[in-house]
């Protein structure tokens, strides 16, 4: 997917070493499906690159749950990396934490702003929606009561996030995902209208 749109050895070193990085720090976690943590972040990565992303987000969507997870510094990942990449990763552990606040509490609305004001960095927004959009392809994996939590904010806060970045097809993924999480029959009965026509 790289070699598409990214043509110098340095930018794919850069990513690789990035990707080496993520591998060997998630070296042992699993997530909830019993597969190594690592694909997640691959899969992120990949989302990323899909967008013609420049190297330093798709580093960052290698590394974005290292601080969290991994024990790993910002200093660290400023060293060995670079600014943007290290300010990138930390936007989006900051986005990650967020949810804490109710969407009962707050409007979706507020909650976008939150996000958005957090981030400083758009690219910190694209990385964490790259990230929501592969948890929720991988839902299947949580119990009911937190799909239906995880939809729900995914769809009042996080697919109008991408409408407002035009990343249609996370957008209209998204929501697809949600409504299937949220309302089968509803889900089943569009389906088999679109399957008819």
């Amino acid at each position: 997917m790289l070699s598409t749109y990214i043509s110098k050895k340095e930018d794919i070193d850069f990513i690789t070493r990035a990707f080496n990085y993520a591998n060997e720090k998630h070296a042992g976690q699993v997530r909830k499906s019993g597969e190594p943590y690592i694909n997640h972040c691959l899969s992120v990565a990949y989302i990323l690159a899909t967008y013609q992303s420049a190297p330093a987000t798709i580093a960052a969507g290698f590394l974005h749950d290292t601080l969290e997870d991994c024990g790993v510094s910002y200093q660290e990942i400023r060293t060995l990396f670079n600014d943007d990449v290290a300010e990138i990763v930390q936007a989006v552990t900051k986005i990650k934490n967020l949810p804490n606040v109710s969407l009962e509490e707050t409007s979706a609305s507020t909650h976008r702003k939150l996000i958005l004001a957090m981030a400083k960095d758009i690219r910190a927004v694209i990385v964490k929606l790259c990230d929501r959009l592969h948890n929720m392809r991988t839902l299947q994996y949580v119990n009911e009561n937190k799909q239906k939590l995880i939809s729900k904010e995914t769809l009042e806060v996080y697919a109008p996030l991408a409408h407002r970045l035009g990343m249609n097809e996370v957008k209209v993924e998204l929501e697809n995902l949600c409504l299937y999480y949220l309302n089968k029959q509803e889900f089943n009965n569009v389906n088999t209208l679109v399957n008819q026509r």
